[in-house]
């Protein structure tokens, strides 16, 4: 009987080493792909919020990778936070993340109690990151039975405008109970009383009528300009 000759196969090592570099270079090259940072950052829709406050609450300040970063979680954190009514976060080419937010409308800080108080009503505690917000301040007491009107014509107030006081003082008189003196940033005052608080809409308008001057604008009654002596 012949005797059977088992011929041994030999290995192609240049073939399989072509193949384990191929195998080798993908892996690494989608390691480094996912490691890739944000190459930028771009927010949207804010008029009150720091950009950098944002970017601490989504979690990318440090620009952390671009794929491995969940868009989703960002939205949660963003939408936890009372400043924030939604967000929406995309991913765009060239590793660019965008961060579009609809901010809940901040009409002041009352210092009575320390908080800011939105047009909803809900009050949250005033935080150290407080100057990241351009908003008013209410520096003294309004009664219960005026609060909610006051707050109805905080509401109202463009945001533009808003961004223009300083100070707001509730400062009835012996004729009028719902009257408010108003500090704006240009060193103007104005006086509103609660039945006319979007009067002070038109504030840009009348200030082209001043030619610079400055001094005391009446809006609670008879809409007239006290010039500063």
């Amino acid at each position: 009987m012949a005797k059977k000759v088992i011929k041994k196969r030999k290995i192609k090592w240049i073939p399989f080493f072509i193949v384990l570099l191929v195998i080798v270079g993908l892996s690494f090259g989608v390691y480094i792909l996912f490691r890739l940072p944000i190459q930028n950052l771009i927010v949207e829709g804010t008029t009150y919020l720091n950009d950098d406050f944002v970017l601490e609450l989504a979690g990318v300040k440090d620009y952390p990778s671009f794929w491995l970063s969940s868009t989703r979680e960002m939205e949660t954190a963003l939408e936890e936070s009372p400043y924030i009514s939604s967000a929406d976060v995309k991913r765009e080419f060239f590793h660019v993340l965008v961060l579009n937010i609809e901010e809940n409308k901040p009409l002041f800080i009352n210092n009575t109690n320390q908080t800011v108080v939105f047009s909803d009503k809900e009050e949250v505690a005033v935080s150290d990151e407080i100057d990241l917000f351009r908003i008013p301040r209410l520096i003294n007491y309004v009664p219960d039975n005026k609060y909610d009107s006051f707050v109805k014509g905080m509401s109202d107030i463009e945001r533009d405008i808003l961004g223009k006081i300083s100070d707001i003082e509730y400062q009835p008189n012996d004729y009028d109970k719902d009257r408010f003196l108003l500090y704006m940033d240009d060193g103007n005052m104005v006086y509103l009383t609660l039945t006319k608080f979007d009067m002070i809409n038109y504030y840009n308008d009348v200030l082209k009528q001043l030619e610079n001057k400055k001094g005391i604008l009446y809006l609670d009654s008879g809409n007239h300009f006290q010039i500063m002596g």
